[in-house]
């Protein structure tokens, strides 16, 4: 069975504490401690030391999605302290501005592909130029961008073809046109069944699905992900 989980910020934005609490009380074995937001990056590292997380199987942490230049180096630094405790860091490429503050990483360096707004890692082609770059990371798939990229979900197969073998984890969830994270629908799940095959099985899934404000629940979300990692064969035969 999938390992699937959430991201911390999409149960509670930034009560990362309460969000561990919801995934302990179900027994859900992946998480993601977000701090998308500049100033969630410091409390949550500060705390990080004292978390309870011994009844997750898989723990990745999301650094802020927007920063200045000028911050670069600060928050790589408080990655610092993640990295050493064995936890990969999920970041989007396009803050990345200086190779020699995220390199260091090596493997615990997980690059994200992007959604339509961003001016870099969206496909296949550009995700590549980014790995030549950081030859020792590797790879946060997120579905839901490469569907609002190409619903076709051609691009999304390319990647996967391309760059499986450094996959770590997958992101999951419906993104909007405005690119918001989603409950998952009908059309989504359909989307992702035709790529499921090439995500491995013992790949920790991350939820990224809004639910903080009640637009769906956990355990609705996790048998929606379920079925949209089905392969259309392996859903019929069940």
């Amino acid at each position: 069975m999938r390992p699937i989980g959430f991201s911390t910020g999409a149960l509670a934005k930034q009560d990362f504490r309460r969000a561990l609490v919801c995934l302990r009380l179900y027994n859900i074995p992946v998480v993601e401690l977000s701090a998308l937001r500049l100033n969630e990056l410091e409390p949550l590292v500060g705390a990080i030391a004292d978390l309870d997380l011994s009844s997750f199987q898989f723990v990745s942490f999301h650094a802020p999605s927007h920063l200045a230049r000028s911050d670069e180096s600060h928050v790589t630094d408080q990655l610092r302290l993640v990295v050493g405790r064995g936890i990969p860091v999920v970041a989007h490429p396009d803050v990345i501005a200086t190779d020699q503050s995220w390199e260091w990483m090596g493997q615990h360096l997980l690059i994200e592909n992007m959604d339509k707004r961003k001016p870099v890692g969206r496909t296949s082609k550009e995700l590549k130029y980014l790995f030549d770059r950081f030859p020792k990371s590797r790879f946060c798939f997120d579905i839901g961008h490469a569907r609002q990229v190409d619903p076709t979900m051609v691009e999304a197969r390319l990647i996967l073809e391309s760059f499986g073998d450094r996959l770590v984890q997958v992101h999951l969830s419906e993104v909007n046109t405005g690119s918001r994270h989603d409950p998952l629908s009908v059309n989504a799940i359909s989307a992702f069944q035709s790529v499921a095959t090439l995500i491995p099985e013992t790949v920790p899934i991350i939820l990224e699905t809004l639910i903080d404000q009640g637009q769906s629940d956990m355990l609705t979300e996790i048998e929606r992900a379920r079925r949209a990692l089905d392969s259309p064969v392996s859903a019929v035969a069940s």
